[in-house]
């Protein structure tokens, strides 16, 4: 199954103003299978960390549509297409505000809601959220204890290091029971370990056309499984969705190509990310039809 990224980011999220519904509607009627946004908060001039390895910051995180606004067009502009984000920054976000968000998108969606979350690199933009950048692991891992108790008790209530919910009604609860599949990026060993222990899906990511190297993805499934079952839990039960991101300049052939490897290698889900390959609704519906004809 086939998903994409919604445009939210760079021009496309000012140049075609008011254009994300009709992307939404107009992909699922080509047969996408999921709808995913991601989560960027600002872009540093001077960042003391680079995206992807380098110094610097893409220009096209300098403008950016708000995830949960994103999500929620999507969701009224569809039927059938899951609404995933890869990923949610967890640990900017106040845990009693995030359910509420969450919760609202998923009873208004019909129980579409996939959230995956993630920890970030940027600690400017820990900053400017006002959540401290150490720990981030840890944070993420309280979050998650305090979703699931806002999720699934009421009243509920949470005690932790950064977080705390005295004993609460919370009467809206999401449509999917006992919450939507919690998705978890992960590359790291810790990380991979927690995804293991906790997690519903994994989010893994390949870059095209850099190419699929399926050796590595085995190799960070087998540290889920191995984590999973130490746990006692079922490795079988933990999905994995795998994000395209596809480099400017790269042949569509590629990316086809890309999604074929990855079915044939047990990873039939995934979704494309044409940010950096594509402006505009027009050019992202583009790759929509000439990827869903394949």
């Amino acid at each position: 199954m086939l998903g994409f990224a919604v445009p939210q980011f760079g021009g496309s999220a000012h140049l075609d103003v008011g254009e994300l519904a009709r992307f939404a509607s107009t992909a699922e009627e080509l047969g996408a299978d999921s709808l995913w946004v991601g989560d960027r908060l600002l872009a540093a001039v001077n960042p003391t960390v680079g995206y992807g390895g380098k110094d610097t910051i893409p220009e096209q995180f300098r403008t950016n549509l708000d995830p949960f606004i994103a999500l929620t067009v999507a969701a009224t502009a569809t039927t059938t297409v899951r609404l995933g984000s890869s990923v949610l920054v967890a640990p900017w976000y106040p845990p009693v505000q995030l359910a509420r968000q969450l919760t609202s998108i998923d009873v208004i969606s019909g129980g579409r809601l996939l959230p995956g979350f993630g920890i970030g690199w940027s600690p400017e933009e820990y900053r400017a959220a006002g959540a401290p950048f150490r720990r981030r692991g840890a944070q993420l891992d309280e979050l998650l204890d305090a979703l699931h108790a806002l999720w699934t008790a009421n009243p509920a209530h949470h005690q932790g290091e950064r977080w705390t919910i005295g004993e609460s009604w919370v009467n809206l609860k999401p449509a999917q029971r006992p919450h939507p599949p919690v998705y978890l990026a992960a590359i790291t060993q810790p990380g991979l370990k927690r995804v293991g222990e906790r997690a519903d899906g994994w989010m893994a990511a390949v870059v095209v056309p850099r190419g699929v190297n399926m050796d590595m993805l085995n190799w960070q499934r087998q540290r889920i499984d191995d984590a999973a079952r130490a746990a006692g839990r079922d490795p079988s039960a933990i999905h994995t969705y795998v994000r395209i991101n596809v480099a400017d300049g790269t042949a569509v052939d590629k990316v086809a190509d890309a999604v074929r490897v990855l079915a044939d290698g047990g990873y039939p889900d995934a979704f494309v990310d044409v940010l950096f390959a594509a402006t505009g609704t027009d050019a992202h519906l583009e790759w929509v039809e000439r990827l869903l004809a394949r």
